[in-house]
């Protein structure tokens, strides 16, 4: 069933999903072969992955059009699609981007609105925030490939032996003591794992969320910094405090492939990320604590 309901959205992402149309109308290339090139720009996570696999079934069906992938680290991808539409470039076709880029790029005009999708795709059926994120003006510019939320994944077997119990919504204060009594680097198991490689869709995708958690946001509604106010020092502060005392080494390095390879790996007593990697936290043939693995909110 799975497989089924990812095919349809994959075929409705290659008919047009996050289609960049640029002002110079640039579009596909048609090939010496007769069939006409789509280069899709996406970046390097699981289902991502998943929908390169589908694509064959998409080529399959419709042997006229051939797909070339570039897959992209996060800032990379973020860097070499902005140049791109920005400059008119032309080099991607179809590309994911996220609910920040869409209605700047959609008001800049880099983006065709998406009002002739297939009869059978019920935009009605999207939930009212990523609709609002993936619009401008009330008009749709992007489709969802998926969306996503933070949550705080933990090993339940290191919890249990420290005698911990987990509430439905704990709190940061609750998160850094936790972190202290599991975090055992002797043998090779640190009490948090958090995004620490530097980029807006890496380590400031976490930071921007723990800021709104103790009430700090990047501007006030006169569009005034709030940089220096006490619930950034307060969530900065633990920040790079859990980091340094519980975090394992080259955390500055680590980003959403990093810590998910930690923590399938049983190195991480708590991560908190995206809640897309639930999925693969949970599949015994990517992780190794997918018997052991809790989740709460975040």
């Amino acid at each position: 069933m799975r497989i089924f309901r990812f095919a349809r959205v994959i075929a409705a992402f290659l008919a047009g999903v996050i289609l960049i149309q640029l002002l110079h109308a640039c579009g596909a290339r048609p090939q010496a072969t007769g069939k006409t090139r789509l280069t899709i720009a996406t970046v390097n996570n699981g289902d991502m992955v998943v929908m390169q696999d589908l694509s064959r079934q998409f080529e399959a069906d419709n042997p006229d059009i051939e797909l070339r992938w570039v897959v992209l680290e996060e800032n990379i991808l973020r860097q070499r699609t902005t140049t791109d539409v920005a400059s008119q470039g032309g080099q991607f076709d179809v590309l994911t981007i996220g609910a920040y880029e869409t209605p700047i790029w959609a008001k800049r005009g880099w983006l065709r609105p998406l009002d002739q999708l297939p009869a059978d795709y019920d935009v009605d059926d999207l939930i009212t925030p990523v609709r609002t994120g993936l619009s401008h003006d009330g008009t749709l510019y992007a489709l969802p490939f998926y969306s996503e939320s933070s949550m705080l994944y933990y090993r339940r077997d290191l919890f249990e032996q420290a005698g911990i119990t987990v509430p439905e919504n704990p709190t940061y204060g609750q998160v850094r003591e936790w972190a202290s009594q599991v975090n055992d680097p002797t043998n090779g198991v640190y009490g948090m794992c958090l995004r620490g490689k530097p980029g807006w869709g890496e380590n400031m995708a976490f930071l921007t969320t723990l800021v709104n958690t103790h009430g700090g946001q990047w501007f006030d509604m006169n569009w005034a910094p709030q940089l220096n106010t006490p619930e950034w020092k307060e969530a900065v502060s633990f920040y790079v405090d859990v980091m340094n005392r519980y975090g394992p080494p080259g955390v500055s390095s680590n980003g959403f492939n990093e810590n998910l390879a930690l923590f399938s790996t049983g190195k991480c007593g708590m991560w908190i990320d995206a809640t897309v990697a639930a999925g693969l936290l949970s599949n015994p043939e990517m992780s190794q604590v997918a018997d052991t693995v809790g989740f709460a909110s975040a």
